[in-house]
Protein backbone atom coordinates (compact mmCIF):
# COMPACT_ATOMS: atom_id res chain seq x y z
CA UNK A 1 0.00 0.00 0.00
CA UNK A 2 1.15 3.93 -0.72
CA UNK A 3 -0.51 6.49 1.17
CA UNK A 4 1.14 10.02 -0.35
CA UNK A 5 0.44 12.68 2.04
CA UNK A 6 -2.48 15.45 0.48
CA UNK A 7 -0.09 18.32 0.15
CA UNK A 8 2.85 15.83 -1.85
CA UNK A 9 0.16 14.66 -3.73
CA UNK A 10 -1.03 18.48 -4.65
CA UNK A 11 2.78 19.68 -5.27
CA UNK A 12 3.98 16.45 -7.43
CA UNK A 13 0.65 15.17 -8.69
CA UNK A 14 0.69 13.12 -11.80
CA UNK A 15 4.79 12.82 -11.24
CA UNK A 16 4.11 10.35 -8.19
CA UNK A 17 2.21 7.45 -10.71
CA UNK A 18 1.46 5.40 -7.41
CA UNK A 19 -0.45 2.82 -9.38
CA UNK A 20 3.04 2.28 -11.44
CA UNK A 21 5.02 2.66 -8.25
CA UNK A 22 2.84 0.14 -6.37
CA UNK A 23 3.82 -2.63 -9.03
CA UNK A 24 7.18 -1.77 -9.19
CA UNK A 25 6.88 -2.30 -5.16
CA UNK A 26 5.53 -5.90 -5.50
CA UNK A 27 8.22 -6.80 -8.35
CA UNK A 28 11.71 -5.17 -6.10
CA UNK A 29 9.92 -7.35 -3.23
CA UNK A 30 9.39 -10.06 -4.75
CA UNK A 31 12.46 -9.78 -6.20
CA UNK A 32 14.41 -9.22 -3.04
CA UNK A 33 12.90 -12.60 -1.65
CA UNK A 34 11.20 -10.15 1.25
CA UNK A 35 7.91 -12.18 2.74
CA UNK A 36 5.22 -9.75 3.36
CA UNK A 37 3.99 -6.69 2.32
CA UNK A 38 5.03 -2.86 2.38
CA UNK A 39 3.60 0.26 3.64
CA UNK A 40 5.10 3.18 1.92
CA UNK A 41 4.30 6.88 2.96
CA UNK A 42 5.18 9.21 0.60
CA UNK A 43 5.64 12.67 2.46
CA UNK A 44 7.91 15.79 2.81
CA UNK A 45 10.86 16.77 4.50
CA UNK A 46 9.66 18.21 7.75
CA UNK A 47 8.00 14.65 8.13
CA UNK A 48 10.70 12.56 6.96
CA UNK A 49 13.16 14.47 9.20
CA UNK A 50 10.84 14.16 12.03
CA UNK A 51 10.41 10.57 11.99
CA UNK A 52 14.59 10.31 11.05
CA UNK A 53 15.08 12.86 14.61
CA UNK A 54 12.42 9.76 16.80
CA UNK A 55 13.82 6.66 15.02
CA UNK A 56 17.49 7.48 14.05
CA UNK A 57 18.29 10.18 16.46
CA UNK A 58 19.45 12.19 13.44
CA UNK A 59 17.87 15.59 12.94
CA UNK A 60 17.88 15.67 9.44
CA UNK A 61 15.93 14.96 6.65
CA UNK A 62 16.59 11.98 4.51
CA UNK A 63 15.60 10.22 1.47
CA UNK A 64 14.40 6.45 2.63
CA UNK A 65 13.97 5.32 6.28
CA UNK A 66 13.17 1.50 6.41
CA UNK A 67 11.18 0.11 9.45
CA UNK A 68 11.02 -3.32 9.65
CA UNK A 69 8.91 -5.75 11.25
CA UNK A 70 10.06 -7.64 14.48
CA UNK A 71 9.27 -11.26 13.58
CA UNK A 72 8.63 -11.61 17.50
CA UNK A 73 6.21 -8.78 18.36
CA UNK A 74 2.84 -7.29 16.82
CA UNK A 75 3.90 -4.44 14.85
CA UNK A 76 1.96 -1.21 13.66
CA UNK A 77 1.86 0.59 10.85
CA UNK A 78 3.04 4.17 10.01
CA UNK A 79 -0.56 5.15 10.74
CA UNK A 80 -0.77 2.92 14.01
CA UNK A 81 -3.12 0.40 12.68
CA UNK A 82 -2.42 -3.43 13.85
CA UNK A 83 -0.63 -4.84 10.84
CA UNK A 84 -0.25 -9.03 10.04
CA UNK A 85 2.22 -10.26 7.45
CA UNK A 86 3.58 -6.80 7.21
CA UNK A 87 7.05 -7.02 6.51
CA UNK A 88 7.92 -3.32 7.41
CA UNK A 89 7.03 0.26 6.24
CA UNK A 90 8.90 2.64 3.77
CA UNK A 91 8.85 6.45 4.23
CA UNK A 92 10.41 8.80 1.56
CA UNK A 93 10.45 11.94 0.98
CA UNK A 94 9.62 13.17 -1.71
CA UNK A 95 10.88 16.55 -1.47
CA UNK A 96 14.37 14.84 -1.27
CA UNK A 97 13.22 12.42 -4.20
CA UNK A 98 13.16 15.60 -6.64
CA UNK A 99 16.16 17.39 -5.79
CA UNK A 100 18.09 13.86 -6.35
CA UNK A 101 16.49 13.20 -9.22
CA UNK A 102 17.40 16.59 -10.82
CA UNK A 103 20.73 15.77 -9.94
CA UNK A 104 21.36 12.81 -11.47
CA UNK A 105 19.47 13.58 -14.83
CA UNK A 106 16.31 11.80 -14.50
CA UNK A 107 12.69 11.49 -13.64
CA UNK A 108 11.35 11.87 -9.69
CA UNK A 109 9.38 8.47 -10.87
CA UNK A 110 12.84 6.86 -11.54
CA UNK A 111 14.25 8.26 -8.62
CA UNK A 112 10.88 7.10 -6.18
CA UNK A 113 11.44 3.06 -8.08
CA UNK A 114 15.38 3.37 -6.64
CA UNK A 115 14.69 4.62 -3.27
CA UNK A 116 11.73 1.78 -3.09
CA UNK A 117 14.30 -0.79 -3.94
CA UNK A 118 16.87 0.56 -1.68
CA UNK A 119 14.27 0.53 1.22
CA UNK A 120 12.95 -2.81 0.36
CA UNK A 121 17.09 -4.40 0.40
CA UNK A 122 16.79 -2.82 3.82
CA UNK A 123 13.42 -4.54 4.92
CA UNK A 124 14.99 -7.64 3.39
CA UNK A 125 17.84 -7.61 5.79
CA UNK A 126 20.34 -6.06 4.19
CA UNK A 127 22.50 -3.14 5.45
CA UNK A 128 25.22 -1.32 3.26
CA UNK A 129 26.68 0.52 6.64
CA UNK A 130 27.31 -2.99 8.27
CA UNK A 131 28.17 -5.27 5.22
CA UNK A 132 31.14 -6.27 2.91
CA UNK A 133 29.01 -4.98 -0.06
CA UNK A 134 26.57 -7.34 -0.29
CA UNK A 135 23.89 -4.67 -0.28
CA UNK A 136 25.35 -2.58 -3.00
CA UNK A 137 25.67 -6.32 -5.10
CA UNK A 138 21.96 -7.24 -4.36
CA UNK A 139 21.11 -3.64 -5.56
CA UNK A 140 23.27 -3.16 -8.38
CA UNK A 141 21.98 -6.52 -10.06
CA UNK A 142 18.15 -5.57 -9.09
CA UNK A 143 19.23 -1.88 -10.87
CA UNK A 144 20.26 -3.57 -13.96
CA UNK A 145 17.34 -6.05 -13.70
CA UNK A 146 14.94 -3.21 -13.43
CA UNK A 147 16.46 -1.03 -16.11
CA UNK A 148 16.94 1.99 -13.57
CA UNK A 149 19.85 4.66 -13.27
CA UNK A 150 22.54 4.62 -10.94
CA UNK A 151 21.83 2.91 -7.11
CA UNK A 152 21.74 5.22 -3.93
CA UNK A 153 24.77 3.00 -3.01
CA UNK A 154 26.88 3.72 -6.08
CA UNK A 155 25.60 7.35 -6.46
CA UNK A 156 26.72 7.85 -2.65
CA UNK A 157 30.42 6.93 -3.53
CA UNK A 158 29.76 3.92 -0.66
CA UNK A 159 30.80 0.50 -2.90
CA UNK A 160 33.75 -0.73 -1.03
CA UNK A 161 36.27 -2.37 -2.48
CA UNK A 162 37.02 -6.60 -1.53
CA UNK A 163 40.60 -5.78 -2.52
CA UNK A 164 41.63 -2.67 -0.81
CA UNK A 165 38.82 -2.11 1.80
CA UNK A 166 38.86 1.60 0.29
CA UNK A 167 35.07 3.25 -1.18
CA UNK A 168 35.37 3.79 -4.98
CA UNK A 169 35.10 7.30 -4.36
CA UNK A 170 38.53 7.03 -2.33
CA UNK A 171 40.23 5.07 -4.56
CA UNK A 172 39.83 7.95 -7.32
CA UNK A 173 40.55 10.65 -5.12
CA UNK A 174 36.98 11.93 -4.99
CA UNK A 175 35.47 12.87 -2.20
CA UNK A 176 31.95 12.29 -0.75
CA UNK A 177 29.29 14.55 -2.00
Amino acid sequence: MILIESPIQARFGRGLRRRALSVFLRQAARAAQLPGEVSVLLTGDAEIRRLNREFRRQDRPTDVLSFPVSPHAPEEDLCGAPESGLAGDLAISVETAARQAEEAGHSLFVELQSLLLHGVLHLAGYDHETDSGEMARKETALRRRFGLAAGLIERSGKLTSARTGQTRGARRGRRKP
